[in-house]
């Protein structure tokens, strides 16, 4: 069996990876919770600002909190995260602009640093970059930072290339659809770094999603949208990621395989010491 913990510090630390597993369904859902955090934004924006700050800020605090409450990955309590952050991070992102009237270059540039600034701590504290080790704390805190900087960053591209650049929102979200081609292509065929490869795509997922969700719910006159609202395609997203989500949840395929425990155990995603090892120190 695993050795107790031996200090309250110790009870807290993940027992487990606490992502999912990298699969064609991680991505899928991943760039829906892009555009239902973009399209929810908005339209809270657009209702009540004071509304948009509670729900951004709160419920980002929320999910944090369960999400670091958690000693391994809940299919439910990530996702539920990762949604929250979406809506934070596009808050962030436009606040810069529309409160504060910074263009959208500017703001592309400063969470591109931002998100260069954490890569680097991560990696000169961690010495890896990987979501298969995230197994501590401090672990899961930098992949957070990472997570919320890429978000703010691919709701600002996403603008830029939209709105600044007038190519439309349906335009940009063809050419974001190329772009996230080019790391899985790279990784495939030509041996790209897989750690190098998975943060490029997943910085990219965001003006992806971001753009086809203001494409279908801004009016014509926004960047040639359809104008279904943002209401609508905030709804249709979410039932679609909780049908997504459920589907793992219950059938558990996203879970990572066995991996070292921070006490030195091969134990399961699910927390369960692997069978023939044993915890340090037993």
């Amino acid at each position: 069996m695993r050795a107790l913990a031996n200090s309250p510090a110790e009870a807290r630390e993940p027992i487990a990876a606490k992502v999912p597993e990298i699969t064609v369904l991680f991505w899928v859902i991943k760039i829906l919770t892009t555009g239902m955090g973009e399209a929810t934004s908005d339209y809270l924006a657009n209702t009540s600002l004071a509304l948009a700050g509670v729900v951004g800020i709160f419920g980002f605090v929320f999910a944090m909190w369960l999400q670091f409450r958690t000693r391994r990955y809940v299919a439910v309590v990530y996702w539920f995260a990762v949604m929250m952050v979406a809506v934070f991070g596009t808050m962030a992102a436009d606040g810069l602009h529309v409160g504060l009237g910074i263009p959208y270059l500017v703001t592309t540039v400063f969470y591109a640093v931002v998100l260069a600034v954490v890569l680097c701590l991560w990696r000169r504290s961690e010495g890896t970059l990987s979501i298969h080790s995230i197994t501590t704390r401090r672990r899961e805190t930098y992949y957070w930072l990472t997570v919320l900087a890429t978000f703010a960053l691919g709701t600002a591209t996403g603008d830029l290339t939209a709105t600044s650049m007038n190519l439309g929102f349906f335009s940009s979200g063809v050419i974001f659809a190329i772009v996230i081609a080019i790391p899985a292509v790279g990784w495939w065929r030509f041996g790209l770094n897989p750690i190098f490869a998975f943060w490029f795509a997943y910085v990219v997922t965001r003006p992806l999603g971001a753009s086809f969700a203001d494409w279908f719910g801004k009016a014509h006159s926004i960047g040639g949208g359809l104008g279904f609202g943002d209401g609508a395609v905030s709804a249709c997203a979410l039932v679609v990621i909780a049908a997504l989500v459920g589907y793992v949840a219950v059938t558990r395929s996203d879970i990572q395989p066995v991996t070292d425990a921070p006490d030195g155990a091969l134990v399961t995603a699910q927390g369960e010491p692997h069978a023939g090892t044993t915890a340090a120190g037993n």
